[in-house]
């Protein structure tokens, strides 16, 4: 009995690996909630487009890919310590507080906004969203965690901003 509560406390202290449910539902629950707050319907998971985004985020290169119009994407770095769950909640708080920049009296693409834009595009539909780990060096100098989105259909496309762009409910 004692060796198996030895293994069995053994067994406690190791850290669960990172559970892809536990990033879809973070990405969904919090991409959704924002959309709310500006009209948009809810995002649903698309497993189709998860195997290139996790690629892509697994090269911890921080730049676009070349979705070439296939996909929107957005992109987040970080080297606070949290599970991958929290980083990606911490992704879409980030991409949202660029509402506050957004002019709904001039409706269009700005550099300032395209994140919180793509968030809430009202004609997108589905969402994958990995996280790689990533070595000091590549990233940032310390390790980090990369949050890569797409976004399908893509948002952010010239002449469309008033229709799928709602101001906050």
């Amino acid at each position: 009995m004692i060796k198996y509560l030895v293994v069995a406390a053994a067994l406690a202290v190791v850290p669960a690996p990172a559970s892809a449910d536990a990033i879809s539902d973070a990405a969904l629950a919090s991409h959704n909630v924002a959309r709310a707050q500006y009209g948009a319907r809810p995002l649903v998971w698309n497993p189709a487009l998860l195997p290139a985004t996790q690629t892509w985020a697994n090269q911890c290169r921080f730049q676009h890919s070349q979705p070439n119009g296939a996909y929107g994407e957005n992109l987040y770095a970080s080297t606070k310590v949290a599970d991958d769950a929290t980083i990606v909640r911490d992704a879409v708080k980030a991409w949202m507080d660029e509402a506050r920049y957004y002019d709904y009296n001039n409706p269009g693409f700005s550099g300032a906004t395209g994140h919180f834009t793509q968030v809430v595009w009202k004609s997108t539909t589905n969402l994958a969203v990995a996280v790689g780990s990533c070595p000091a060096g590549t990233i940032f100098s310390r390790a980090a965690k990369f949050v890569v989105a797409r976004y399908t259909p893509p948002g952010n496309w010239l002449g469309q901003f008033p229709q799928n762009v709602g101001r906050p409910v």
